[in-house]
């Protein structure tokens, strides 16, 4: 009888395992089914947008609204700017004022360089960059790792004709002058002067950084190019209304150039004027006063008379003290000021808490959502933008020492800062 115990044994045995692997089989694998039906993208910009909507759990449980922000560090280049930087290019493409072979250049404090920097070479140009030397260095060193050069100048305000945007500006009519000498460029008028982007130079000689085989120069613009608001009209703005199924309550975010609150808000407004749209502003911007009380400046002083370098924050790539074309753009419910002390205890809340490692900007976008949901009250839906990581933020808004020197150790242990216990 013992052989025969064993062979039933056995035979249970292999049916149990036979049973197991057919249920296994037989199971539904929804991630793998869902990850084979994506087609590849066809190079890297369209890779570029349709980035997840991510709910901080922190900030949603501290405040009882549910506050979700928009994942743009995951875009190739590392930030919301990869769309910006897409567009610019493909429209100065398609309108003829850039070429391949082309250089494109730009002044930015941000990100903008270097999602510029990433693009340019998709659609066979290069990039020259003009940026201020108080910038946080890794953004310099990330742009010549990526091919672009770099020219690190003194912050001065805009109205000097050496602010980083107004050399980049130069930088393209020189580009066009030398194709010019070639043979290769069309960017003249009829009277023989080099133009970039519609505007004639000033009288002046550079010594030129560009190759001599190169077709011309375009100057990006990203203040004042609409092609910068395009991009969320078209692409961000959309994108925040399908993922939430249109059922939203607010949007919230920083405004540098203003193409990202421009565009959003004008679209999601468009679909629904029940939405609300808020500015969160820095120190040492202009605009929190202009949407609460309509000037600039604050009332000791006079719009437009204010001369020294206004900015006086830690976080980079936002906040300024005029309007451009793509902030003109921004339908706008109202306005909230944020500190440096505030963005930089966000910035620490958020990696302790949800894991999220975010750059300045992030973090005072975090902050105008809890702002934003004290002001509407539990219950509501509210959307920011997570512009990029704190990789590009490590040697100023992530640095104990620099922190220390300017008084901005964080020391909370949770939302009291918000006024949240």
């Amino acid at each position: 009888m013992a052989p025969v115990k064993a062979t039933g044994a056995v035979f249970a045995a292999l049916s149990i395992t036979v049973l197991s692997y057919l249920l296994y089989k037989s199971r539904p694998r929804k991630t793998h089914k869902s990850i084979s039906k994506k087609k590849p993208r066809r190079g890297l910009t369209e890779a570029i947008g349709n980035t997840p909507l991510i709910r901080i759990n922190s900030l949603s449980e501290a405040t009882g609204c549910e506050i979700l922000g928009k994942a743009e560090f995951l875009n190739p280049g590392g930030s919301v700017k990869d769309r910006v930087a897409v567009k610019i290019i493909e429209e100065a493409l398609e309108s003829g004022q850039l070429a391949q072979g082309g250089v494109v250049t730009e002044g930015s404090a941000g990100s903008t360089a270097i999602s510029l920097a990433t693009v340019a070479p998709a659609f066979g140009c290069t990039c020259h960059v003009v940026i201020p030397d108080d910038a946080a260095i890794e953004k310099s060193q990330i742009l010549e790792a990526i091919g672009a050069t770099v020219e690190r100048v003194r912050p001065v305000s805009i109205t000097h004709r050496d602010h980083y945007v107004n050399i980049a500006r130069r930088r393209a009519l020189e580009a066009n002058e030398l194709a010019s000498k070639h043979g290769k460029s069309e960017g003249m008028d009829a009277d023989g002067l080099v133009q970039a982007n519609g505007h004639i130079p000033e009288e002046e000689k550079q010594i030129s950084v560009f190759s001599s085989n190169c077709t011309g120069g375009f100057f990006a613009d990203q203040f004042e190019n609409l092609a910068n608001f395009r991009a969320h009209y078209e692409g961000t703005g959309p994108e925040i209304w399908e993922q939430t199924g249109g059922n939203l309550h607010a949007f919230v975010a920083a405004a540098g150039t203003g193409g990202t609150l421009a565009g959003v808000s004008r679209f999601l407004q468009e679909k629904s004027p029940s939405i609300k749209c808020f500015l969160i502003d820095p120190p040492g911007s202009g605009l929190f006063n202009k949407v609460t009380r309509g000037v600039m400046y604050t009332r000791e002083e006079a719009e437009g008379r204010r001369l020294k370098n206004p900015f006086d924050t830690i976080t980079e790539g936002i906040g300024i003290n005029r309007l451009t074309q793509n902030i003109l753009k921004a339908e706008l419910d109202g306005a909230f000021r944020g500190t440096d002390m505030e963005a930089v205890e966000m910035s620490r809340y958020l990696l302790k808490n949800d894991g999220l490692f975010v750059g300045s900007s992030s973090a005072m976008n975090c902050v105008g959502a809890v702002r934003v949901a004290q002001s509407l009250g539990p219950g509501h839906k509210i959307v920011t933008i997570l512009c990029d990581s704190g990789m590009r933020h490590l040697s100023k808004f992530y640095n104990p020492q620099y922190l220390s020197q300017h008084g901005l150790t964080p020391t909370a242990t949770g939302l009291e800062f918000l006024g949240i216990s």
